[in-house]
């Protein structure tokens, strides 16, 4: 969980000094955009040694298409709110909407941050 820091600027406008460096803890990470091909996973070592699995390569979603799972080659990406360069980039984050062998779905979930691609089938 990352934590949130106080703001750099006051109400009016000014700036706070800072009191302190960042903690290991409160450090992020570059963004990770996952994409199509053969699949790769990172793992992050998280707070209390917990393992976290970022999808950086995927070529395989999981598609619910109303009463089952199952498992699907992505094609590529074919829109993507998150920003409009993601679609020629075929860059795969929540809310991109991605051609199947079965059809178009919508991606639900996070893949940087949790290892796979979840999608529901919208057409």
């Amino acid at each position: 969980m990352k934590s949130q820091l106080r703001s750099r600027r006051k109400a009016s406008g000014g700036r706070y000094k800072a009191i302190r460096k960042k903690k290991l803890r409160e450090l992020g990470r570059d963004p990770l955009y996952t994409s199509i091909g053969k699949k790769k996973v990172n793992l992050y070592r998280g707070a209390g040694g917990n393992i976290k699995r970022s999808l950086v390569v995927a070529d395989e979603a999981n598609i619910f298409d109303g009463s089952k799972h199952k498992k699907v080659k992505i094609l590529s990406v074919i829109g993507n709110s998150a920003n409009r360069h993601f679609v020629r980039r075929n860059v795969l984050t929540k809310g991109a909407v991605i051609k199947t062998e079965i059809g178009d779905a919508k991606v639900v979930n996070r893949p940087g941050q949790e290892g796979q691609i979840n999608a529901v089938l919208i057409r």
